[in-house]
C-alpha cells in the first residue's frame, strides 16, 4: 500500500484548488509558516520536503528559523506575530524544539491560533477531535494521511475492529479518535500492553506508531488485515554504506504475507503526511476567504426600544449598549492586525486593509446633501445614520456610513454635538463629540508647528548672516557635514545639483538659506479647537527676546486648517506627506511661493499625522458600522469626510453593498465640492444623491419669517400653510437641478417633523418628483430609527441601479475666472461674477505660480444660494462678488472668498458648556445633545 500515487493525486487536486482561488481572488495565495528552533538534521530534511511540496502546489511557504539559544519567550513572540499575520493561513512548529533553554512544548503548541494550527496539535483542536467535531478542527497530518490510505483500500471502516499501537498526541491518540468517529470499534495498545499479540490478532485495521523497530511480528497479524506502519527506526546493516537501514514498527517481510494491505517503510505514510499538511493549509485558506470575503457579513444588530415622546439624544445614546469594537471590526471583515482599539467602542483601522482588499470590487457610493438650510440644520447627519440603519439592520445589506469628525469648538459653543439625533446616532455620542482618537489634536500640533517654523525662520534670517545660517542649517557632526533629504529637495528646487555642503558657492548658499518670506503674504495661521472670538486678530512677537519683530496674526478653528483638508483628500501616507510638502504658507519678497518643504517641516508633519491618517471605526445605535474620519470646513475647504475611509468602506461592503457619506451644508456647496474636488482626486464615482429637505426650511424659502437658534418657531412653521410651502419649493427644485447637473440620480428625503401635516409632506414629495427627482419619500427616522427610513433605503436601492452618467462641472484646465463663473452661474443661479481688486491680483499671482489648474472651492454662505444670506428661495440675476482668492495648494484647490466670514467662531451668551458636566454616579458626560 504505497502512498506515492495517492499523495500525487492529493497534490494535483490541491494545485488546481489554488489556481481556482487565485482566479477568484487575484493576488491571493494560501500561506504556510514553518517555525523551527535549532538546526537538527532530521528537522531540516522534513522541512525541505514540506517547502518543496508547498512550492509545487502554489502555497507561499515561509521558513522561520530561530537559533538554539532562543528562549521560550522568543518562540512565543514569534508565534504571536505569525498568529496575527493575515498572509499566514497554516502554521506549524517543527518538533522537537532544539534549544539550549528550557521550553514547554505543550505551551508552545497551544500558543498557535487554533484556526491556523494545521498540525492539529493544540489542545483546542485535539479536544474537538476527541468529541467528534471533525468538521470544525484540524486533524494531525499523520493520522489524517493514514485514514486516507485506509479509504484508498476500499474497505469500509464502519463496524471494523481497529487496534492502534501507540498513544502519542501526534499519532496514536488522534488516530484512535479518528477511527472511533468513523465508526470503528477501537482498542489502543502500547508497549506495556501484556496481551499485545492477542489484541493485534483481532484487528481488521492495525495502525502502529510505537517507535520500536519491528515490534509487531508478522505471525500476530490477522489474515486479510489492513496494516498501517507509521514507524521510522534505524537498525544496524553492514551491507549499507551508512551501516544502518530504515525499518518500521512492523516486521514487514513476514507481515506482508498475512495482510491484505500494508504500508512499506520508507515510502508508506510519510508522503501522505506531507500531502495532508498541504491539504489542511489550503482548507485553512478557504475558511479564511469565506470568513473575510467582502459581501458576506454576519452582523449582530441592536434592536431599538422606541419611546414617545422621543427622549434626549444623550438618554437614547446611553440606553444603547454598543458592541465591542473588535466585534464590529470582525463582522465587517477586518483582520485583527488591521484594528487598533482605543477603548471598547472605537478603533483605528490600518491602511493595510485597503491594500489587502485592493482587488475587490467597490460597493455603491451614496452622498447625502440637503437644500439650503435654516440656521438649525435640516438633519443630514440624522438622515445619513437613519439610511444606513435601514439598509443594514432592516434590509440586511452590507452598508457603511462615512461621516466627518465634529469640531470640539461648536460642541461647547452653540451646536452641542454632531452625532446625528433621536434614534439615528453614532454611539457613544460623547466619545464621538469629544476628542475621539485625538486626530484634531494632532492637526492642531502639526499646524502650529508650521506656524512656529515660519516666524522662527523669519527671525533667524533677520538676525544672522548667510554663513551663520548655513552653519546652523547644515551643522558639522563629528567633523562631517551632510544635507538632509528635505534639504536635498530644496537644492533641486533651486536648480542646485550638488550634494556636498562644501561645494556650494556664496550665491548658492544665499539662495539655500534665505527663504526671504514677505510677512505681508503669510497665509498660514495658528489654530485652536475652541471657539475663542478674541483670537481672531492678535499681535505676536512682543517679547523682548524677539528683538522687535512683531506682526499681526490670528487664530483659526483647527478644522479650518489646510492640514485637515489634506488629511481628508490624501489617499495614503505617502500622498499625505507629498501634499504637506506642497502647502504654500507665504510668498518670498520676489513673489515665489514658500512651502512647508522649504521650511524643512514636511517629515515632522508626517510623523505627527501618521496615526491620524487611519480612519476611526465606530457604530450606530442599531449596530451598523461607521467610519468617522476628518472634518474639514465646508466653506474654505470641501466639507467632506476622508477619501481613505470611503475607499476602505467601499471595498469592505463588496459590490452589492452601500457606502453612505455626507457633504457639508447644502447641495450648492458641499455636494458640488464633493463632486468637483473629492471625486476628482479620489477617482470614485457616486451612484446616488440623497437630498434632505424639510417643510420648515422650504417655508422659510417661501417667504416665512426668520428662523433663529434658541428662539421658538413663528406660527407659520407650526401651522399648515401650503402656499408658503409651494413658494419655497423653488429652492428644492434648484438643488435637484444642481445634483442632476452631475448626471447622478437624486432621491429626496423629506425629513418629517411633528408639526408637519400630511398634506405638506405630500406636497413636497409631489414637487420633488415634478422637478426631476428619481424618487421622493417621507422619512421618520429621527423618531423611529432605521424603520423610519425604510422607504428611503428602498428608493436608494432602486436609484443605484438606474443609469448614471457622472460628469464634472468644469475642466480644471480652464482659466481660474472661468471656473468660478461656471459654478456661480450654473450652481448658484448668478448672472455673472465680479472680482474685486484683491481677487484679480490673486488670480494673476496664482496663475503665474502654476496653481491656475487647481479645482475651485467656493467659500460662500450656506444660508442662501447667493452671497447674501437674506436672499432665500432660488434667486437669479445677481452678480456674485469675489472679495479675495486664497490657495490650499497641498490640499489641491483655490478658494475664492465670497463676502466676509470668520474661521474662528465665538461663544454665544449662553454656551452649551453651561449644561455639560460629569455624571456623579456613572462618571459619564451629561449635557450633550
Amino acid at each position: 500500500l504505497s502512498s506515492f500515487p495517492l499523495s500525487r493525486q492529493v497534490r494535483d487536486r490541491l494545485k488546481q484548488q489554488v489556481v481556482e482561488m487565485k482566479e477568484k481572488f487575484p493576488g491571493f495565495r494560501p500561506g504556510l509558516a514553518i517555525l523551527q528552533v535549532g538546526n537538527r538534521d532530521d528537522s531540516n530534511l522534513y522541512i525541505n520536503m514540506k517547502l518543496k511540496a508547498a512550492a509545487e502546489i502554489g502555497i507561499s511557504a515561509n521558513h522561520i528559523k530561530l537559533p538554539n539559544t532562543a528562549t521560550e519567550a522568543d518562540v512565543l513572540k514569534c508565534i504571536a506575530s505569525l498568529n496575527a499575520d493575515p498572509a499566514v493561513h497554516g502554521f506549524i512548529v517543527q518538533l522537537p524544539l532544539d534549544s539550549d533553554k528550557p521550553i514547554n512544548t505543550e505551551k508552545i503548541t497551544n500558543a498557535v491560533a487554533p484556526e491556523k494550527d494545521v498540525d492539529g496539535l493544540s489542545s483546542i483542536n485535539a479536544g474537538k477531535l476527541s468529541r467528534g467535531d471533525l468538521g470544525d478542527c484540524f486533524i494531525p497530518c499523520t493520522p489524517k494521511g493514514c485514514m486516507e490510505l485506509i479509504r484508498q483500500t476500499g474497505v469500509q471502516v464502519t463496524g471494523k475492529r481497529a487496534v492502534v499501537i501507540g498513544r502519542s498526541k501526534i499519532v496514536g491518540a488522534p488516530m484512535h479518535d479518528l477511527l472511533l468517529w468513523n465508526n470503528a470499534t477501537v482498542t489502543t495498545c502500547h508497549s506495556k500492553t501484556s496481551t499485545l499479540a492477542e489484541e493485534v490478532g483481532k484487528a481488521d485495521i492495525l495502525v502502529v506508531a510505537a517507535g520500536k523497530a519491528e515490534m509487531v511480528k508478522g505471525e500476530w497479524i490477522k489474515p486479510g488485515a489492513i496494516v498501517i506502519d507509521c514507524g521510522i527506526n534505524h537498525v544496524p546493516d553492514n551491507t549499507k554504506a551508512s551501516g544502518k537501514r530504515v525499518v518500521g514498527d512492523v516486521a514487514y517481510n513476514t507481515a506482508k504475507e498475512k495482510a491484505s494491505y500494508i504500508t512499506p517503510v520508507p515510502g508508506g505514510v510519510g508522503p501522505m503526511t506531507v500531502a495532508m499538511l498541504m491539504q489542511s493549509t489550503v482548507e485553512s485558506a478557504q475558511r479564511f476567504l469565506e470568513k473575510f470575503q467582502p459581501g458576506k457579513w454576519t452582523i449582530q444588530y441592536n434592536q431599538l426600544t422606541l419611546k414617545m415622546p422621543v427622549p434626549s439624544d444623550i438618554e437614547i445614546s446611553r440606553s444603547c449598549i454598543p458592541k465591542p469594537i473588535e466585534q464590529v471590526a470582525t463582522e465587517v471583515g477586518l483582520l485583527p492586525d488591521e484594528v487598533e482599539p482605543y477603548g471598547q467602542t472605537k478603533a483605528k483601522v490600518q491602511l493595510s486593509a485597503l491594500n489587502r482588499l485592493k482587488n475587490q470590487p467597490d460597493g455603491r457610493y451614496v452622498v447625502v446633501t440637503g437644500i439650503t438650510p435654516t440656521p438649525l440644520g435640516e438633519g443630514k447627519s440624522t438622515t445619513t445614520v437613519g439610511l444606513v440603519q435601514a439598509l443594514g439592520a432592516h434590509l440586511h445589506q452590507n452598508v457603511f456610513a462615512c461621516v466627518r469628525q465634529p469640531s470640539q469648538g461648536p460642541t461647547f459653543g452653540i451646536k452641542g454635538g454632531a452625532a446625528g439625533g433621536g434614534y439615528c446616532q453614532v454611539v457613544p455620542m460623547e466619545e464621538f463629540n469629544l476628542h475621539l482618537t485625538g486626530d484634531i489634536h494632532a492637526i492642531t500640533a502639526a499646524n502650529n508647528l508650521v506656524a512656529a517654523a515660519i516666524d522662527a525662520r523669519i527671525f533667524h534670517e533677520l538676525t544672522q548672516s548667510d554663513q551663520a545660517l548655513y552653519n546652523r542649517l547644515v551643522p558639522s557632526v563629528s567633523g562631517v557635514r551632510k544635507f538632509s533629504d528635505i534639504q536635498l529637495r530644496r537644492l533641486q528646487k533651486l536648480g542646485i545639483n550638488k550634494t556636498d555642503p562644501a561645494a556650494l558657492t556664496k550665491e548658492e548658499i544665499n539662495s539655500f538659506v534665505r527663504l526671504d518670506i514677505d510677512p505681508g503674504t503669510i497665509t498660514w495661521q495658528r489654530v485652536l479647537d475652541t471657539n475663542d472670538r478674541f483670537l481672531r486678530k492678535i499681535t505676536i512677537g512682543q517679547s523682548p527676546t524677539e528683538k522687535g519683530f512683531s506682526r499681526t496674526a490670528q487664530f483659526d478653528i483647527t478644522v479650518s486648517s489646510e492640514i485637515m483638508a489634506v488629511l481628508a483628500l490624501a489617499d495614503g501616507l505617502d500622498d499625505m506627506k507629498k501634499r504637506f510638502g506642497r502647502m504654500v504658507v507665504a510668498s518670498s519678497k520676489k513673489g515665489q511661493p514658500v512651502t512647508a518643504d522649504d521650511l524643512g517641516v514636511t517629515g515632522a508633519l508626517a510623523v505627527l499625522m501618521k496615526d491620524a491618517i487611519k480612519p476611526n471605526l465606530m457604530q450606530t445605535l442599531e449596530g451598523t458600522p461607521v467610519f468617522v474620519h476628518a472634518g474639514p470646513f465646508a466653506n474654505i475647504a470641501h466639507g467632506n469626510s476622508s477619501v481613505l475611509a470611503d475607499k476602505i468602506a467601499l471595498k469592505l461592503v463588496g459590490k452589492d453593498g452601500f457606502v453612505v457619506t455626507e457633504a457639508g451644508f447644502g447641495a450648492d456647496i458641499g455636494m458640488e465640492k464633493f463632486f468637483d474636488i473629492k471625486c476628482r482626486y479620489s477617482g470614485l464615482r457616486p451612484h446616488v444623491v440623497v437630498l434632505v429637505a424639510t417643510v420648515r426650511a422650504l417655508k422659510m424659502h417661501g417667504g416665512g419669517p426668520a428662523v433663529t437658534a434658541g428662539v421658538p418657531l413663528p406660527r407659520e412653521y407650526t401651522e399648515e400653510n401650503l402656499q408658503l410651502l409651494a413658494n419655497g419649493c423653488s429652492n428644492l427644485n434648484k438643488q435637484i437641478q444642481n445634483a442632476r447637473l452631475f448626471g447622478v440620480p437624486v432621491v429626496v428625503a423629506v425629513n418629517a417633523f411633528k408639526t408637519d401635516t400630511k398634506a405638506e409632506l405630500a406636497l413636497v414629495v409631489q414637487k420633488a418628483k415634478e422637478a426631476g427627482a428619481f424618487d421622493a419619500v417621507e422619512c421618520t427616522h429621527w423618531a423611529e430609527g432605521g424603520k423610519g427610513a425604510l422607504a428611503l433605503a428602498r428608493a436608494v436601492q432602486r436609484a443605484s441601479q438606474a443609469p448614471s452618467n457622472f460628469r464634472f462641472l468644469y475642466n480644471t484646465e480652464l482659466p481660474v475666472v472661468d471656473k468660478i463663473r461656471l459654478i456661480a452661474q450654473q450652481v448658484y443661479g448668478a448672472r455673472d461674477i465680479e472680482l474685486l481688486p484683491e481677487a484679480q491680483e490673486k488670480v494673476a499671482i496664482y496663475t503665474k505660480q502654476g496653481f491656475g489648474n487647481l479645482p475651485i472651492c467656493m467659500a460662500k454662505t450656506h444660508l442662501s444660494l447667493s452671497h447674501d444670506p437674506e436672499q432665500k428661495g432660488a434667486p437669479t440675476g445677481f452678480v456674485l462678488p469675489i472679495r479675495d482668492i486664497r490657495a490650499s495648494v497641498g490640499a489641491g484647490f483655490l478658494y475664492p472668498l465670497v463676502g466676509t466670514m470668520s474661521t474662528m467662531p465665538g461663544l454665544p451668551t449662553r454656551p452649551c458648556f453651561y449644561d455639560i458636566d460629569l455624571d456623579p454616579e456613572s462618571g459619564g458626560v451629561n449635557g450633550l445633545f
